[in-house]
């Protein structure tokens, strides 16, 4: 450091002259060369040098080390003393002033300057690590996050102004206390105690973040949510010398998080009371039409039978009374199903051993009828050895009556239903798929209403079919309290129902 300006403090004129030659011949500027203490503060105040070669015994009321302290109140300026004198008492007032060297006359040239570009080093150094504290204090004491540090033996050694805030501690109230003192956490739902983050930093010496909230208390028990972290703090050679804790009140973001939520339940409710409000149009609209309809028959019939003379116009009168009276039944009926379904997650059930080939061919022997009187074929198709299905009869019955009446009434004269059963042991556990085949396409767009509440199929009435709507949306909650599973896909022809079930599970 060559450039560096020198102040020299010398009251020997001789010995003055000899070390502004010196400092010369090293490359240096000699700023300035005072004789008293007095002189000497005042031209540090004026050149302010890079160094002050500053003898202690000087000419006056004030010696060097007197002057030295009044530079060094002022300006950041290294200072090394050039005496003759070495005695305990001047060298422990020395110390005080915190000098950058301590040189005992005589020394040599190369002493001089080794001790010079020490100093100017050091100091340059020093003023560094000075502006970087500066800088990190700034930054800490600004931050809106609580930092605490402590060394390893879990001691505070810094607190910011948010951790203060947070804590109820002040920094001088906390330094050299044990972490555990200052920082208390629970658990935000359990209000355990939790470990301190420091002391899992300390004992694992690596990064411990915490991934629940937790709950701060204060030296006045207070409260706060906090999301805390923490991390070791090691030195140029790896070793542990301390952690610091970095936490932060997460009171907003709760709040935040709660009026979101109550927002969504909010939008949710609105949704579920403009869906229950169409479920209700809905119902109106189609009861008000399917129990009207059979009733207006049925006083039409009331009304014919009474001006009927002759039996047959009475027998036949009667049996659309009939009719209409079951067609009434069914829709209540179906109601009361669906209502009892969807009010009872968990329907008693009864489930026994089925012997699916003794079992189907009963329950289909009905639609053989039926089919033969509309030109339409039934087939059913059982693999050998097919073991037997543990579940509840009633419900099981219910949903193939289901398919195959829908079969028998959308299917055309000349066409075909199949059903047929096969056993899956590939998955654990096995799987028996029971599908129900007809004849007759559904229109794509159609599919996914297919098991909706009241639900008809467009064409219904051209195909001279009625229906409440019911009956598919009473199967696919009839599939769900056996633990299965119903789908239905439509192509080429042919509409597909895929039922399948596992052996019934009875918690």
């Amino acid at each position: 450091m060559t450039d560096a300006n020198i102040l020299v403090v010398e009251d020997e004129s001789i010995v003055a002259k000899d070390l502004q030659n010196r400092l010369r011949r090293f490359g240096y500027t000699v700023a300035g060369i005072a004789s008293s203490g007095q002189e000497a503060i005042k031209k540090a105040m004026e050149f302010s040098p890079d160094l002050v070669l500053m003898d202690i015994r000087l000419k006056g009321q004030m010696d060097g080390i007197q002057a030295a302290a009044e530079i060094h109140k002022c300006l950041d300026i290294p200072i090394i003393y050039l005496t003759a004198y070495a005695d305990e008492d001047t060298l422990e007032r020395a110390k005080i002033t915190e000098p950058f060297g301590y040189l005992l006359k005589p020394f040599k040239e190369r002493e001089l300057k080794t001790n010079i570009e020490i100093a100017l080093t050091k100091h340059k150094l020093e003023k560094q690590l000075k502006t970087n504290q500066k800088w990190l204090a700034t930054l800490l004491n600004s931050i809106s996050d609580g930092v605490i540090s402590s060394d390893r033996n879990q001691l505070i050694t810094f607190m910011n102004p948010v951790a203060e805030k947070l804590t109820g501690w002040t920094q001088a109230e906390a330094i050299t206390k044990n972490i555990a003192e200052v920082f208390k956490i629970i658990d935000i739902n359990t209000r355990e105690p939790l470990e301190n983050p420091i002391k899992t930093v300390l004992e694992s010496e690596a990064i411990a973040p915490f991934f629940t909230t937790t709950i701060l208390i204060a030296q006045n028990g207070t409260e706060t949510p906090i999301d805390p972290s923490a991390a070791p703090i090691k030195d140029d050679q790896n070793n542990l010398i301390g952690a610091v804790l970095v936490f932060r009140d997460v009171t907003e973001r709760l709040q935040a998080m709660a009026a979101r939520q109550k927002q969504m339940q909010q939008e949710q409710l609105v949704a579920q009371w403009e869906q229950l409000n169409q479920f209700k149009n809905d119902f109106l609209n189609l009861v008000s039409h399917e129990l009207r309809s059979p009733l207006y028959h049925m006083k039409s019939m009331i009304q014919m039978l009474q001006i009927a003379t002759a039996v047959q116009e009475q027998h036949y009168f009667l049996d659309i009374l009939e009719a209409e009276c079951d067609r009434e039944m069914e829709l209540i009926n179906d109601l009361l199903e669906l209502q009892r379904l969807e009010n009872s997650s968990n329907l008693l059930l009864a489930p026994d051993l089925l012997v699916l080939q003794q079992w189907l061919p009963w329950l289909i022997e009905p639609f053989q009828i039926r089919t033969q009187e509309h030109q339409q074929t039934l087939q059913l198709y059982l693999p050998e050895n097919l073991p037997a299905l543990f579940s509840d009869r009633p419900s099981l019955e219910r949903i193939l009556v289901e398919l195959l009446n829908n079969a028998c009434k959308y299917t055309p004269a000349g066409g075909e239903i199949v059903l047929s059963v096969s056993h899956e042991t590939a998955e654990i556990p096995a799987k028996m798929i029971v599908t129900v085949r007809n004849s007759a396409e559904i229109p794509a767009d159609e599919l996914p209403r297919i098991f909706e509440k009241f639900y008809r199929f467009p064409d219904a009435d051209i195909w001279n079919q009625g229906g409440t709507g019911l009956g598919l949306a009473i199967v696919q909650k009839l599939v769900a309290q056996l633990q299965g599973s119903i789908q239905v896909t439509s192509n080429q022809g042919w509409t597909t129902f895929t039922l399948t079930l596992s052996d019934l599970e009875i918690s």
